[in-house]
Protein backbone atom coordinates (compact mmCIF):
# COMPACT_ATOMS: atom_id res chain seq x y z
CA UNK A 1 0.00 0.00 0.00
CA UNK A 2 2.83 2.57 0.79
CA UNK A 3 4.09 2.31 -2.91
CA UNK A 4 0.27 3.04 -4.07
CA UNK A 5 0.46 6.06 -1.57
CA UNK A 6 3.20 7.59 -2.94
CA UNK A 7 2.37 7.61 -6.32
CA UNK A 8 -1.38 9.08 -5.36
CA UNK A 9 -0.10 12.43 -6.10
CA UNK A 10 0.54 12.03 -9.45
CA UNK A 11 -2.85 10.77 -10.62
CA UNK A 12 -5.07 11.81 -7.73
CA UNK A 13 -5.92 15.49 -8.66
CA UNK A 14 -6.77 14.46 -11.80
CA UNK A 15 -9.12 11.95 -10.60
CA UNK A 16 -10.92 13.93 -8.46
CA UNK A 17 -11.10 17.02 -10.72
CA UNK A 18 -12.77 14.47 -13.57
CA UNK A 19 -16.37 14.38 -14.08
CA UNK A 20 -17.27 11.60 -16.19
CA UNK A 21 -19.83 12.09 -18.70
CA UNK A 22 -22.89 10.92 -18.19
CA UNK A 23 -24.33 6.90 -20.13
CA UNK A 24 -26.70 8.02 -22.78
CA UNK A 25 -29.95 6.18 -22.75
CA UNK A 26 -30.22 3.97 -25.23
CA UNK A 27 -28.03 0.80 -26.51
CA UNK A 28 -24.37 1.50 -25.46
CA UNK A 29 -21.90 -0.36 -27.21
CA UNK A 30 -18.68 -2.25 -24.69
CA UNK A 31 -15.69 -2.66 -25.97
CA UNK A 32 -13.76 -4.97 -24.04
CA UNK A 33 -10.40 -5.47 -24.90
CA UNK A 34 -7.38 -7.05 -22.74
CA UNK A 35 -3.66 -6.78 -23.43
CA UNK A 36 -1.74 -9.15 -22.24
CA UNK A 37 1.41 -8.63 -21.59
CA UNK A 38 2.78 -12.15 -22.65
CA UNK A 39 5.90 -13.62 -21.79
CA UNK A 40 6.09 -16.85 -21.17
CA UNK A 41 9.75 -17.21 -20.47
CA UNK A 42 9.11 -14.84 -16.99
CA UNK A 43 11.28 -16.43 -14.63
CA UNK A 44 11.52 -19.77 -16.89
CA UNK A 45 14.03 -21.79 -18.94
CA UNK A 46 12.76 -22.91 -22.28
CA UNK A 47 11.25 -26.08 -21.30
CA UNK A 48 8.96 -24.33 -18.72
CA UNK A 49 8.34 -21.90 -21.65
CA UNK A 50 6.79 -24.17 -24.17
CA UNK A 51 4.97 -25.90 -21.31
CA UNK A 52 3.35 -22.98 -20.19
CA UNK A 53 2.09 -22.49 -23.96
CA UNK A 54 1.15 -26.23 -24.13
CA UNK A 55 -1.29 -25.16 -21.72
CA UNK A 56 -2.58 -21.83 -23.08
CA UNK A 57 -2.89 -23.77 -26.49
CA UNK A 58 -5.15 -26.45 -24.83
CA UNK A 59 -7.08 -24.60 -21.75
CA UNK A 60 -7.41 -21.20 -23.35
CA UNK A 61 -9.93 -22.08 -26.36
CA UNK A 62 -11.63 -24.55 -24.08
CA UNK A 63 -12.33 -21.86 -21.46
CA UNK A 64 -14.03 -18.90 -23.75
CA UNK A 65 -16.03 -21.31 -26.03
CA UNK A 66 -19.06 -21.20 -24.57
CA UNK A 67 -19.14 -17.39 -24.82
CA UNK A 68 -19.91 -15.18 -27.69
CA UNK A 69 -20.11 -11.02 -27.89
CA UNK A 70 -22.84 -9.12 -29.88
CA UNK A 71 -21.02 -9.96 -32.94
CA UNK A 72 -20.64 -13.93 -32.41
CA UNK A 73 -16.88 -13.44 -31.55
CA UNK A 74 -15.37 -15.39 -28.27
CA UNK A 75 -13.38 -12.99 -26.11
CA UNK A 76 -9.81 -13.02 -26.71
CA UNK A 77 -6.30 -11.56 -25.77
CA UNK A 78 -4.25 -9.54 -27.20
CA UNK A 79 -0.47 -10.98 -26.89
CA UNK A 80 1.93 -7.97 -26.54
CA UNK A 81 4.68 -10.47 -26.76
CA UNK A 82 8.59 -8.95 -25.73
CA UNK A 83 10.73 -8.33 -28.96
CA UNK A 84 13.98 -9.08 -26.83
CA UNK A 85 12.74 -12.64 -26.03
CA UNK A 86 12.46 -14.01 -29.37
CA UNK A 87 12.56 -17.93 -30.02
CA UNK A 88 10.71 -18.73 -33.43
CA UNK A 89 9.46 -22.17 -31.45
CA UNK A 90 7.69 -19.77 -28.84
CA UNK A 91 6.10 -17.65 -31.27
CA UNK A 92 5.36 -20.78 -33.73
CA UNK A 93 3.24 -21.69 -30.74
CA UNK A 94 1.74 -18.18 -30.07
CA UNK A 95 0.47 -18.03 -33.62
CA UNK A 96 -0.71 -21.61 -32.85
CA UNK A 97 -2.67 -20.00 -29.70
CA UNK A 98 -3.68 -17.21 -32.47
CA UNK A 99 -5.39 -19.85 -34.65
CA UNK A 100 -7.03 -21.33 -31.67
CA UNK A 101 -8.45 -18.49 -29.99
CA UNK A 102 -8.58 -15.23 -32.19
CA UNK A 103 -5.47 -14.06 -30.59
CA UNK A 104 -3.15 -11.12 -31.99
CA UNK A 105 -0.05 -10.48 -31.44
CA UNK A 106 1.78 -6.99 -31.16
CA UNK A 107 4.97 -5.75 -29.88
CA UNK A 108 6.39 -5.38 -26.27
CA UNK A 109 10.01 -4.27 -25.32
CA UNK A 110 11.86 -4.41 -22.59
CA UNK A 111 14.55 -1.82 -22.42
CA UNK A 112 17.17 0.17 -20.97
CA UNK A 113 19.61 2.79 -21.61
CA UNK A 114 19.45 2.76 -25.52
CA UNK A 115 20.38 5.61 -27.89
CA UNK A 116 17.84 6.35 -30.56
CA UNK A 117 20.35 4.47 -32.88
CA UNK A 118 20.13 0.92 -30.54
CA UNK A 119 16.05 1.53 -30.05
CA UNK A 120 15.36 1.88 -33.56
CA UNK A 121 17.46 -1.08 -34.35
CA UNK A 122 15.95 -3.19 -31.64
CA UNK A 123 12.17 -2.44 -32.99
CA UNK A 124 13.58 -2.52 -36.64
CA UNK A 125 14.61 -6.52 -35.76
CA UNK A 126 11.50 -7.36 -33.76
CA UNK A 127 9.17 -6.64 -36.44
CA UNK A 128 11.22 -8.30 -38.87
CA UNK A 129 10.93 -11.37 -36.63
CA UNK A 130 7.42 -10.81 -36.20
CA UNK A 131 6.64 -10.51 -40.00
CA UNK A 132 8.16 -14.12 -40.42
CA UNK A 133 5.11 -15.62 -38.45
CA UNK A 134 2.35 -13.59 -39.90
CA UNK A 135 2.16 -11.05 -37.04
CA UNK A 136 1.34 -7.69 -37.43
CA UNK A 137 -1.70 -5.67 -39.48
CA UNK A 138 -0.94 -3.00 -43.00
CA UNK A 139 -2.47 -0.07 -43.24
CA UNK A 140 -4.40 0.77 -47.12
CA UNK A 141 -0.55 1.74 -48.19
CA UNK A 142 0.37 -1.86 -47.33
CA UNK A 143 2.79 -0.60 -44.48
CA UNK A 144 3.25 -2.71 -41.36
CA UNK A 145 1.49 -1.13 -38.28
CA UNK A 146 1.61 -2.25 -34.74
CA UNK A 147 0.82 -1.48 -31.23
CA UNK A 148 3.30 -0.97 -28.55
CA UNK A 149 3.26 -1.64 -24.66
CA UNK A 150 6.84 -0.50 -23.11
CA UNK A 151 8.09 -2.89 -20.44
CA UNK A 152 8.75 -2.04 -16.97
CA UNK A 153 6.22 1.09 -18.06
CA UNK A 154 8.81 3.62 -18.85
CA UNK A 155 7.89 5.03 -22.00
CA UNK A 156 9.30 7.61 -23.55
CA UNK A 157 12.20 7.46 -20.95
CA UNK A 158 9.66 8.50 -18.02
CA UNK A 159 10.95 6.33 -15.18
CA UNK A 160 12.48 9.76 -12.84
CA UNK A 161 16.06 8.24 -12.87
CA UNK A 162 16.19 7.38 -16.73
CA UNK A 163 15.88 3.17 -16.14
CA UNK A 164 14.11 0.93 -18.11
CA UNK A 165 14.45 3.76 -21.36
CA UNK A 166 17.11 6.28 -22.28
CA UNK A 167 15.27 7.49 -24.96
CA UNK A 168 13.40 11.00 -24.48
CA UNK A 169 11.83 11.21 -28.10
CA UNK A 170 10.67 7.62 -27.78
CA UNK A 171 7.26 8.77 -29.39
CA UNK A 172 8.54 10.05 -32.30
CA UNK A 173 10.66 6.98 -32.85
CA UNK A 174 7.46 4.85 -32.04
CA UNK A 175 5.47 6.35 -34.93
CA UNK A 176 8.26 6.47 -37.71
CA UNK A 177 8.66 2.72 -37.44
CA UNK A 178 5.17 2.01 -37.63
CA UNK A 179 3.55 2.19 -34.32
CA UNK A 180 0.01 3.12 -34.69
CA UNK A 181 -0.58 3.60 -30.84
CA UNK A 182 0.53 2.88 -27.15
CA UNK A 183 -1.23 0.62 -24.33
CA UNK A 184 0.80 0.88 -21.49
CA UNK A 185 -1.15 3.42 -19.32
CA UNK A 186 -2.32 3.00 -16.86
CA UNK A 187 0.94 1.95 -15.18
CA UNK A 188 -0.23 3.22 -11.09
CA UNK A 189 1.45 2.29 -8.96
CA UNK A 190 4.71 2.48 -11.00
CA UNK A 191 6.39 6.40 -10.87
CA UNK A 192 5.89 6.55 -14.24
CA UNK A 193 2.22 6.60 -14.02
CA UNK A 194 0.61 9.60 -15.99
CA UNK A 195 -1.04 12.94 -14.87
CA UNK A 196 -3.94 12.32 -17.75
CA UNK A 197 -5.73 9.25 -16.94
CA UNK A 198 -9.09 7.81 -18.08
CA UNK A 199 -8.96 8.93 -21.53
CA UNK A 200 -7.93 8.85 -24.86
CA UNK A 201 -5.15 11.23 -26.44
CA UNK A 202 -2.89 12.00 -29.17
CA UNK A 203 0.86 13.42 -26.85
CA UNK A 204 3.11 15.32 -28.40
CA UNK A 205 6.96 14.39 -28.55
CA UNK A 206 8.59 17.26 -26.84
CA UNK A 207 11.73 15.39 -26.71
CA UNK A 208 11.83 15.59 -22.98
CA UNK A 209 11.16 12.49 -21.02
CA UNK A 210 7.28 11.27 -20.43
CA UNK A 211 5.62 13.69 -23.06
CA UNK A 212 3.13 11.46 -22.77
CA UNK A 213 1.96 12.96 -19.33
CA UNK A 214 -0.63 15.35 -21.41
CA UNK A 215 -1.96 15.52 -24.81
CA UNK A 216 -4.95 16.77 -27.25
CA UNK A 217 -8.10 14.19 -26.06
CA UNK A 218 -9.48 12.04 -29.18
CA UNK A 219 -12.86 13.85 -30.14
CA UNK A 220 -15.25 13.57 -33.29
CA UNK A 221 -13.94 15.60 -35.76
CA UNK A 222 -15.78 18.77 -37.38
CA UNK A 223 -15.47 20.05 -41.11
CA UNK A 224 -13.38 23.07 -39.35
CA UNK A 225 -11.11 20.73 -37.73
CA UNK A 226 -9.77 19.54 -41.22
CA UNK A 227 -9.35 22.70 -42.49
CA UNK A 228 -7.57 24.27 -39.29
CA UNK A 229 -4.38 24.86 -40.49
CA UNK A 230 -2.72 23.54 -36.79
CA UNK A 231 -1.76 20.25 -36.61
CA UNK A 232 -4.76 18.33 -35.07
CA UNK A 233 -2.82 15.05 -34.07
CA UNK A 234 0.38 14.94 -31.73
CA UNK A 235 3.43 12.10 -32.57
CA UNK A 236 1.58 9.38 -31.13
CA UNK A 237 -2.01 7.79 -29.40
CA UNK A 238 -2.13 7.10 -26.16
CA UNK A 239 -4.75 4.28 -25.17
CA UNK A 240 -5.64 4.08 -21.58
CA UNK A 241 -7.14 1.67 -19.46
CA UNK A 242 -9.39 2.55 -16.49
CA UNK A 243 -7.69 4.04 -12.96
CA UNK A 244 -9.97 4.46 -10.31
CA UNK A 245 -10.38 4.05 -6.88
CA UNK A 246 -12.93 1.01 -5.65
CA UNK A 247 -14.84 2.03 -2.76
CA UNK A 248 -16.89 -1.50 -3.01
CA UNK A 249 -13.52 -3.17 -1.83
CA UNK A 250 -12.22 -1.79 1.02
CA UNK A 251 -9.13 -1.91 2.76
CA UNK A 252 -8.80 -2.46 6.60
CA UNK A 253 -12.84 -1.90 6.01
CA UNK A 254 -12.43 2.21 5.46
CA UNK A 255 -9.75 2.67 2.42
CA UNK A 256 -10.48 2.27 -0.97
CA UNK A 257 -8.23 -0.25 -3.17
CA UNK A 258 -6.89 1.28 -6.37
CA UNK A 259 -7.99 0.18 -9.79
CA UNK A 260 -5.95 0.12 -12.38
CA UNK A 261 -7.16 -2.61 -14.65
CA UNK A 262 -4.55 -5.22 -13.92
CA UNK A 263 -6.05 -8.60 -13.90
CA UNK A 264 -4.25 -10.61 -11.80
CA UNK A 265 -4.19 -13.97 -9.14
CA UNK A 266 -5.23 -11.48 -6.22
CA UNK A 267 -7.15 -9.05 -8.55
CA UNK A 268 -9.32 -11.11 -11.26
CA UNK A 269 -12.26 -9.93 -13.29
CA UNK A 270 -15.25 -9.12 -11.21
CA UNK A 271 -18.49 -7.46 -11.64
CA UNK A 272 -17.30 -5.04 -8.85
CA UNK A 273 -14.80 -4.08 -11.19
CA UNK A 274 -16.49 -4.30 -14.59
CA UNK A 275 -18.92 -1.59 -12.60
CA UNK A 276 -16.44 0.57 -11.90
CA UNK A 277 -14.48 0.50 -15.34
CA UNK A 278 -17.53 1.63 -17.08
CA UNK A 279 -18.24 4.35 -14.79
CA UNK A 280 -14.88 6.16 -16.08
CA UNK A 281 -16.83 6.50 -19.04
CA UNK A 282 -13.65 6.32 -21.18
CA UNK A 283 -14.90 7.09 -24.87
CA UNK A 284 -14.02 9.29 -28.55
CA UNK A 285 -15.41 13.11 -27.44
CA UNK A 286 -18.67 13.24 -29.03
CA UNK A 287 -19.40 9.88 -29.44
CA UNK A 288 -20.57 8.68 -25.95
CA UNK A 289 -22.78 5.55 -26.85
CA UNK A 290 -19.35 3.45 -27.74
CA UNK A 291 -17.70 2.38 -24.05
CA UNK A 292 -14.24 1.05 -24.03
CA UNK A 293 -12.43 -0.69 -21.35
CA UNK A 294 -8.49 -1.75 -22.01
CA UNK A 295 -7.59 -3.95 -19.17
CA UNK A 296 -4.04 -5.47 -19.16
CA UNK A 297 -2.54 -8.46 -17.57
CA UNK A 298 0.95 -10.71 -17.01
CA UNK A 299 -0.95 -13.95 -18.47
CA UNK A 300 1.36 -16.05 -19.70
CA UNK A 301 3.16 -17.35 -16.28
CA UNK A 302 1.40 -18.64 -13.13
CA UNK A 303 -0.22 -17.71 -11.23
CA UNK A 304 -2.06 -15.45 -13.32
CA UNK A 305 -2.13 -17.85 -15.87
CA UNK A 306 -5.19 -19.67 -13.95
CA UNK A 307 -7.19 -16.98 -13.73
CA UNK A 308 -7.51 -16.97 -17.53
CA UNK A 309 -7.56 -20.65 -18.12
CA UNK A 310 -9.81 -21.28 -15.15
CA UNK A 311 -12.63 -20.38 -13.36
CA UNK A 312 -12.56 -17.25 -12.69
CA UNK A 313 -12.23 -16.12 -16.15
CA UNK A 314 -15.55 -18.30 -16.92
CA UNK A 315 -17.51 -16.87 -14.25
CA UNK A 316 -16.21 -13.20 -15.28
CA UNK A 317 -17.92 -13.92 -19.00
CA UNK A 318 -20.76 -15.82 -17.97
CA UNK A 319 -21.83 -12.28 -15.76
CA UNK A 320 -20.89 -10.23 -18.87
CA UNK A 321 -23.53 -12.53 -20.60
CA UNK A 322 -26.14 -12.40 -18.62
CA UNK A 323 -25.69 -8.49 -17.87
CA UNK A 324 -24.86 -6.86 -20.76
CA UNK A 325 -27.35 -7.65 -23.39
CA UNK A 326 -29.16 -6.05 -26.01
CA UNK A 327 -32.00 -6.22 -24.08
CA UNK A 328 -30.42 -4.39 -21.43
CA UNK A 329 -29.18 -1.88 -23.15
CA UNK A 330 -25.76 -3.00 -24.09
CA UNK A 331 -24.24 -4.07 -26.92
CA UNK A 332 -20.68 -6.01 -25.90
CA UNK A 333 -17.81 -6.97 -28.04
CA UNK A 334 -14.90 -8.77 -27.79
CA UNK A 335 -11.94 -6.43 -29.42
CA UNK A 336 -8.30 -6.85 -29.82
CA UNK A 337 -5.78 -3.96 -29.34
CA UNK A 338 -6.19 -2.99 -33.12
CA UNK A 339 -9.58 -3.46 -33.65
CA UNK A 340 -10.10 -1.01 -30.67
CA UNK A 341 -8.23 1.58 -32.47
CA UNK A 342 -9.87 0.79 -35.62
CA UNK A 343 -13.17 1.57 -33.97
CA UNK A 344 -11.71 4.53 -32.28
CA UNK A 345 -11.03 5.92 -35.63
CA UNK A 346 -14.59 5.13 -36.90
CA UNK A 347 -15.98 7.01 -33.85
CA UNK A 348 -13.39 10.11 -34.64
CA UNK A 349 -14.42 9.83 -38.51
CA UNK A 350 -17.77 10.55 -37.20
CA UNK A 351 -19.42 7.03 -37.81
CA UNK A 352 -22.34 5.67 -35.59
CA UNK A 353 -24.29 2.61 -34.69
CA UNK A 354 -22.74 -0.64 -34.21
CA UNK A 355 -19.22 -0.39 -33.54
CA UNK A 356 -18.35 -4.02 -33.97
CA UNK A 357 -18.77 -3.60 -37.87
CA UNK A 358 -15.81 -1.22 -37.79
CA UNK A 359 -13.35 -3.69 -36.56
CA UNK A 360 -11.30 -3.54 -39.62
CA UNK A 361 -11.74 0.37 -40.65
CA UNK A 362 -8.01 1.43 -40.76
CA UNK A 363 -5.63 -1.38 -39.91
CA UNK A 364 -5.98 -5.28 -41.17
CA UNK A 365 -4.75 -8.53 -40.90
CA UNK A 366 -3.09 -9.99 -44.12
CA UNK A 367 -4.40 -12.98 -45.23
Amino acid sequence: MSEQLRTLPLWLPSYLRQTPAPLPDGVKDVLLCVCDHFEPLHRADKPEALRRMSQWKTEFPKNIAPFRDADGIQPRHTCFYPIEQYDPDLLNEVAELCRASGAEVEVHLHHDRDTEETLRAKLAQGIANFARHGFLPHDAAGRTRWGFVHGDWALDNSHPDGAQCGVSNELSILRELGCYADFTLPSCPDVTQTRTINRFYYAQDTAKPKSHDTGVQVRVLRADDLQSPAPLFGDLLIVQGPLALNWERRKLGFLPRIENSDLTAANPPRPDRMRLWLQQHIHVLGRPEWCFIKLHCHGAPPPNSGVFLGEPYRAFHQHLAETYTEAKGWRLHYVTARELVNILHAAEDGHCGNAGQFRNYRYKLQG
